[in-house]
């Protein structure tokens, strides 16, 4: 397993509670990309329509030997492969209890491309002040400045 890209900034904005192992529809040039390491969940999430998971905002760049890239839309909307019952589950759990569907990383597993997706409830602001200064004290500690 090797991880192709991180989205640092969910577990920061987010405190995550359950995880899943979705597969993503992508197109060929899409999957050659992502392998190059070509994709970015900065502004990604997750969604729900009609049943089914769709991953949005996430930023598939063109790949670079590709023919054909006229018309090619990088942050298209890529449907999410799961089991029924876990879609089940996640649109239950998100309706509830109010929690957001966030993208965590993008990984090979074998030759398939898989998205590990959480169920998070977002921080409030005092939340990740408290959390930033805890890192700088353990930063400082860490380098013997007291």
């Amino acid at each position: 397993m090797s991880v192709l890209a991180t989205n640092k900034q969910a577990y920061f904005d987010y405190n995550i509670t359950e995880t899943w192992e979705a597969g993503i529809e992508l197109t060929g040039d899409e999957v050659k990309s992502v392998k190059d390491g070509q994709i970015s969940l900065k502004e990604a999430y997750a969604t729900v329509k009609d049943g089914e998971l769709f991953l949005l905002n996430a930023n598939i760049s063109p790949y670079k030997k590709s023919r054909d890239i006229t018309g090619y839309e990088p942050t298209r909307s890529r449907r999410l492969l799961l089991k029924k019952k876990e879609i089940d589950r996640i649109i239950g759990l998100k309706t509830t209890q109010g929690l957001t569907i966030v993208p965590l990383k993008v990984y090979t597993k074998h030759h398939w491309i898989k998205l590990e997706i959480g169920l998070g409830k977002g921080k409030k602001k005092f939340e990740k002040k408290d959390l930033i200064k805890k890192r700088d004290i353990d930063r400082e500690l860490s380098r013997g400045e007291f």
